[in-house]
């Protein structure tokens, strides 16, 4: 016997679920077909029918049911004898494990044949040994394929078993099917060729397959060529549908940068305005100080005078009178002759001129437009196959406009001169002095700017959705201004730099308040809350990160909160020298005395929320939440004590303790044992004396230096890293910083405003 292997088609439809419904997933049972092509057992099909139709459970397509029913599908008769093999393959009747002879019970022997050894393929009967050799001798079946039956189970003769293979007749059970009705297109065995197909002109099966054969394939090959265009345009919408995430990610971080651009470029103008608004008004009251000083003169002297000469008048005697009276009236008429003039210059009132297209509700700084979208064919890196055509001429329309309006483009040395002249400038108008005419004029000259009323008439002339974008382009470069860079160290060129993004400002002055607040400590407080520490008013204030005042936390009599952390379902505080733990609802839970000899405390929560951390005359002290003292260090170890002074203090997720150390004037970073890990004291401080601390999620410090309005950023470890925020996000004064939920810094300036950044890490 000589083994055949089966070809991969079969063995897949034979080990595959090609043979199972897809609805009850059993194997098929009587398997008919749909128009759309799919099998299913016809006891399934009669489930799904809904009357006269039925929607097909894969494709969803909704089939007409013939009339005579789910019966009256076709029958898949490749299925049927892919199941057959199936069957005789797995094996009939057994005995002992077995399988018995089929011949042996119609020889008048056993009711159950003997063990079977061999298989016919065109009876499709086992046999034993005796039947398979007389199965060669007879003439109806010596040349019947008798194979062994061990191999037959192990697949070699599927194939062959598969050409041997005869479809049965359904009306003629035992009869094979052997002809093709071309007119009904209807599969005859001999006695339906008989009655009532005889006189309907019919082919032998392997004739009408031959005669067909050439249709399908050529069907077949033009379902194959719309396979391969479907292919192709599936390709072509997964790259168009991936180049639009990509260019609609691209175009959001634009919006979110020329909206950070514009907002930073409205702020700077805001501190401006409000410097020169300051100086004037400074200027203006120096003047009427003056001015009131010499009318306070002068009234005294008319007041002494008049008074002199109404006692004389009402208490002399008449010698007395006579003898003044000349000294008298050259005084009162001396005193008339002098009436008082106002100054040279009248007192101008300030006004303020808002540009016209901050008035026109029409004005769309931002327009988003679609173009069409091609499909890409020469393989570009931008993603669309012109796009770096269109961005050069994009820079060139924006270089045009930008020498329209301002004069040429500068080279980068002039920028950073510009720079720093405007840098300097608002540092001095920060600092209450007014900056001269001249100083102005010429900033606006170099920045190639127009007065409101020239911007809106040249604005005004402009028409046309391409021009109002290259205008704002152009508008956007001009105003743009980026954070100095700091000494040493700076990965803000790299785009490894955290970066801030605006979120909103708001003042913390509420109407019961009867000074002005002056915010001494900030934290968060539960989600999306920051805590006000008001000391100026002795309040506890609380607000949401977009401004909205939520109350307050009742604090005890007298007490003027200095810096403030929040807990797990408490509150610490620090006033004057005492430590506070108090419940959201301002009961005090236990308060401890603080050294004397520090003016103020600093307070921060540890990463567990279950301890409080406070600064105490160079000391670290820890309390928990009963109120006792878990540990106490000192920075750097006991050699440190007495040159060390937090006054600033904070908390990392690592677990390590920063702070501001006005004693050394650096930022330490020590962890929990006071191991000193770090340490900055470089340039980057320009001199000044660290201020407030706040640390991100990621262990990313930022330092305020109130001096110079700016929030500078560290790494983990304390090596500066660069600027985070200058005087043109609006800094004025910054006093105190917190992060909230590691995202979000709220910054808190001097005249009791706060201003919410979002920081957005490099990874992000």
């Amino acid at each position: 016997m000589v083994s055949q292997g089966s070809s991969p088609s079969l063995l897949e439809a034979l080990s595959s679920d090609f043979l199972a419904c897809k609805i009850c997933l059993e194997q098929l049972r009587v398997p008919k077909t749909l128009p759309c092509l799919h099998t299913y057992c016809q006891a399934c099909l009669a489930q799904l029918a809904e009357g006269s139709h039925l929607r097909c459970p894969e494709c969803r397509e909704v089939v007409q049911v013939p009339p005579g029913g789910v019966a009256a599908f076709k029958t898949n008769f490749f299925v049927n004898g892919l199941l057959d093999l199936v069957t005789a393959r797995a094996g009939g009747d057994l005995r002992a494990g077995k399988p018995a002879c089929a011949l042996c019970p119609l020889m008048g022997g056993t009711s159950t044949g003997g063990p079977a050894t061999a298989r016919c393929l065109d009876c499709a009967d086992d046999l034993c040994q005796a039947c398979a050799d007389g199965h060669r001798c007879t003439r109806q079946t010596h040349a019947h394929r008798v194979v062994d039956l061990v191999g037959y189970r192990a697949g070699w003769y599927d194939e062959e078993a598969r050409e041997r293979q005869a479809a049965q007749c359904p009306q003629h059970p035992g009869e094979a099917l052997r002809f093709l009705c071309q007119p009904c297109s209807q599969l005859l065995c001999r006695e339906c060729r008989l009655d009532p197909h005889l006189d309907h002109p019919c082919l032998p099966l392997a004739e009408a397959v031959q005669a067909r054969r050439p249709g399908l394939e050529e069907l077949l090959a033009g379902v194959d060529n719309n396979l391969a265009e479907l292919e192709a345009a599936r390709a072509v919408e997964k790259e168009m549908l991936a180049r639009l995430r990509e260019q609609a990610a691209r175009v959001g971080m634009q919006v979110e940068e020329a909206a950070e651009r514009v907002l930073r470029a409205l702020l700077a103008q805001k501190q401006e305005v409000l410097g020169q608004l300051r100086a004037h008004v400074e200027a203006a009251e120096e003047a009427a100080r003056g001015r009131l000083a010499e009318l306070e003169s002068r009234e005294q002297v008319a007041r002494t005078a008049a008074t002199f000469a109404r006692r004389v008048l009402s208490l002399g005697r008449e010698a007395e009178i006579l003898s003044l009276e000349g000294a008298i009236s050259q005084r009162l008429q001396q005193l008339q002759g002098c009436p008082w003039t106002p100054g040279p210059a009248p007192c101008l009132l300030p006004q303020l001129e808002l540009h016209p297209r901050l008035l026109d509700k029409n004005c769309h700084l931002l327009e988003l437009s679609f173009e069409e979208q091609q499909p890409q064919k020469d393989g570009g890196k931008d993603g669309t196959g012109t796009q770096g055509d269109d961005a050069t001429q994009g820079q060139g329309e924006d270089q045009a406009e930008t020498e329209k309006k301002g004069g040429g483009v500068q080279s980068q040395s002039e920028d950073v001169t510009k720079f720093q002249k405007e840098e300097k400038a608002q540092i001095q108008r920060e600092d209450g002095a007014q900056t001269p005419k001249e100083d102005r004029a010429q900033i606006q000259r170099e920045n190639g700017a127009q007065t409101p009323r020239e911007d809106g008439e040249a604005h005004c002339q402009r028409s046309g959705r391409s021009n109002r974008r290259r205008r704002f382009k152009g508008r956007l470069k001009s105003i743009s201004r980026e954070p100095s860079p700091a000494p040493g160290s700076n990965l803000e060129g790299s785009g490894l730099l955290p970066k801030p993004m605006f979120s909103c400002s708001f003042p913390t002055r509420m109407p019961g308040d009867k000074w002005s607040p002056r915010i001494t400590g900030l934290c968060p407080f539960g989600p999306q809350e920051i805590l006000v520490a008001d000391e100026q008013n002795k309040v506890l204030k609380r607000f949401s990160l977009n401004g909205d005042y939520k109350g307050t936390v009742p604090i005890p009599d007298g007490c003027s909160p200095c810096s403030v952390a929040a807990l797990q379902g408490a509150v610490a505080f620090s006033a004057g020298s005492r430590l506070y733990l108090i419940s959201p609802d301002g009961e005090v839970q236990w308060r401890r005395a603080l050294s004397h000899s520090q003016a103020s405390h600093a307070v921060a929560a540890l990463p567990s929320r279950d301890r409080v951390a406070v600064s105490v005359s160079g000391f670290v002290e820890v309390y928990n939440m009963e109120g006792s003292l878990a540990t106490r260090f000192v920075p750097g170890g006991k050699a440190s004590r007495g040159l060390r002074a937090l006054v600033f203090l904070a908390t990392s997720p690592q677990g390590n303790f920063v702070g501001s150390d006005w004693q050394q004037n650096s930022l330490v970073v020590c962890d929990g044992l006071g191991q000193v890990i770090g340490e900055y004291s470089g340039p980057g401080l320009h001199g000044c004396q660290p201020g407030s601390v706040s640390v991100d999620k990621k262990g990313y410090i930022f330092l305020t230096l109130r001096e110079i309005n700016k929030v500078v950023v560290l790494d983990p470890k304390g090596s500066l890293l660069g600027d985070f925020l200058t005087a043109y996000h609006g800094l004025e004064k910054p006093r105190v910083t917190t992060m909230v939920d590691g995202r979000y810094l709220a910054v808190s300036l001097s005249n009791g405003t706060i201003h919410i950044f979002r920081v957005r890490s490099f990874d992000s």
